[in-house]
């Protein structure tokens, strides 16, 4: 079934990153794969806090038992993640205007974006040098959305416990 594998030559592990750094022969690539990785942590940390603020304000609100103001502050916290997803494109944007990835300006911006997303939607020509670029910024743009969707999910989770919570006290009343 896999006989075709033992008929090739694979690489080692070694060979193919040495292969594929020396092919990319840019150094500016690992500030990419930095800038990724202090976005995440930046994304990670601002995520938390939203989700932190949510939390208090929604215990607040069940203590008080506002329940309406949990779904306007679940609303502010949505719009809190979409601004922090924009900021990190407009931030990938910047990178790339500084690197010189593409002749203007626009084109860096929905490059980034289109990265970002992984909507992939445009015919860019990378320089043989950037390659790689649209895989670090969509992985990033992956994790990023995946930690704000799990973020989100535990805020509706508190929401709806809430409401089951009000009805089964309702019914018992």
């Amino acid at each position: 079934m896999l006989s075709f594998i033992h008929n090739a030559d694979l690489p080692s592990f070694i060979t193919l990153y040495n292969e594929i750094n020396t092919d990319m022969g840019n150094s500016q690539i690992w500030v990419m794969v930095m800038s990724a990785c202090l976005m995440l942590a930046v994304h990670a940390i601002v995520v938390l806090g939203i989700a932190g603020a949510f939390h208090a304000i929604d215990d607040v609100m069940t203590r008080r038992r506002i329940f309406g103001a949990s779904f306007l502050s679940y609303f502010i916290a949505i719009l809190l993640v979409i601004a922090i997803h924009l900021v990190e494109i407009v931030v990938w944007a910047y990178i790339c205007v500084a690197l010189k990835v593409f002749p203007t300006n626009p084109q860096t911006f929905y490059f980034a974006g289109e990265m970002y997303t992984t909507v992939g939607y445009g015919d860019y020509k990378l320089a043989e040098q950037w390659k790689i670029l649209p895989i670090i910024i969509s992985f990033s743009g992956i994790f990023a959305v995946s930690m704000s969707g799990a973020a989100l999910y535990t805020m509706m989770g508190a929401l709806l416990g809430h409401n089951s919570q009000k009805q089964a006290n309702t019914k018992g009343s």
